[in-house]
């Protein structure tokens, strides 16, 4: 896998330009959602279960055409929140995931300096025939100046996530993953990005979406993030679901498992969450939980069974041990 495979999803958008306004504005889109309600249903149709607050940022943030910024633990449904989207409005999801040392290069845009030299190679006697007449380094210089433009064109532009959801054909969904985790720079750098839907380009200008993506910025809270990112953003903040949530979503997404076993998931999973953890559960962990006991073939939540596949919600061998010890508890169903 390349480098650029690790950090972003590339759209393989179909043919076709749409139409602009006199004034090189995007062209008015139809709504995706004629109402709150309507995104709720869609969502649902997905498997994703969209609360009342949610489905009216999603619904505002399309016509306003402004950004989501996701805040919460990890492993509630936020990137989840995107995928979904994407499969709602059925485009393409172009994410970017981010990462300490992020920068505009694996962000927005690289030249092809591979394919500019094998291209200079290749037309070596060209070259030549363009420094032709010059005498000094100066005219051969000046020569060669205006003929850049032939090596800084699209043609040797490596879209990276950024600059692919603004140059798509069509809207796509942007995920801007764990945005807390890249250096405040990088966060600065995008706030053109959100606020105009656009990027400069110093050797091709600025760059304008002909479709505003939908964006999606997910945060773990590692750090704070800057008054003027949030000020950009439709807020939303996910944090554990209540034990009816959280079972309403294993039945959605987990319809195989025998609805005993998870009411006993569930129930355990949210007792866990009380306990003093180095770090909790996540729904997706619950998720597992539950598949993996399908698979070994049960339909209810044993001492034993529970005690043998801690592992799978919880990553650190303390808080293993500190579940064992409030399970009798847990199983039924009292607080730890």
């Amino acid at each position: 896998m390349s480098s650029s495979d690790d950090i972003h999803t590339r759209v393989t958008a179909p043919g076709g330009v749409p139409a602009m306004t006199a004034q090189g504005t995007p062209a008015a889109q139809p709504a995706a959602f004629a109402s709150v309600d309507e995104v709720a249903a869609r969502f649902l149709a997905h498997n994703y279960v969209c609360d009342r607050r949610t489905a009216t940022a999603i619904h505002l943030a399309e016509r306003l055409t402004k950004p989501i910024l996701v805040e919460g633990p990890a492993g509630v449904g936020k990137t989840e929140l995107a995928k979904t989207l994407a499969a709602v409005l059925g485009t393409e999801l172009v994410r970017l995931q981010c990462y300490e040392g992020l920068d505009e290069g694996k962000a927005l845009y690289e030249w092809e300096y591979g394919k500019q030299l094998l291209y200079t190679q290749i037309l070596r006697d060209k070259i030549g025939e363009v420094l032709s007449g010059t005498s000094t380094l100066s005219e051969a210089v000046d020569r060669i100046g205006q003929q850049a433009t032939a090596f800084f064109s699209e043609k040797f532009l490596l879209d990276r996530p950024l600059l692919t959801a603004i140059r798509a054909p069509h809207r796509v969904v942007l995920l801007i993953d764990e945005v807390d985790r890249a250096e405040q720079e990088f966060e600065a750098f995008l706030l053109e990005v959100l606020s105009d839907f656009q990027v400069s380009v110093p050797e091709l200008g600025t760059l304008r979406a002909r479709f505003p993506p939908m964006v999606i910025l997910t945060s773990n809270n590692v750090r704070e993030l800057s008054d003027a990112l949030k000020r950009r953003c439709l807020h939303l903040y996910f944090d554990y679901p209540s034990a009816e949530r959280e079972l309403e979503i294993v039945r959605l997404r987990a319809p195989e498992a025998a609805r005993g076993l998870s009411e006993a998931v569930v129930r355990v999973v949210q007792g866990v969450r009380t306990l003093d953890l180095k770090k909790k559960p996540s729904v997706s962990e619950t998720l597992d939980w539950v598949r993996a006991l399908t698979i070994l073939n049960t339909d209810q939540l044993t001492p034993a069974l529970a005690e043998e596949t801690l592992n799978l919600i919880l990553k650190y061998e303390g808080d293993i041990e500190r579940a064992k010890e409030k399970l009798p508890e847990l199983l039924a169903g009292k607080k730890a």
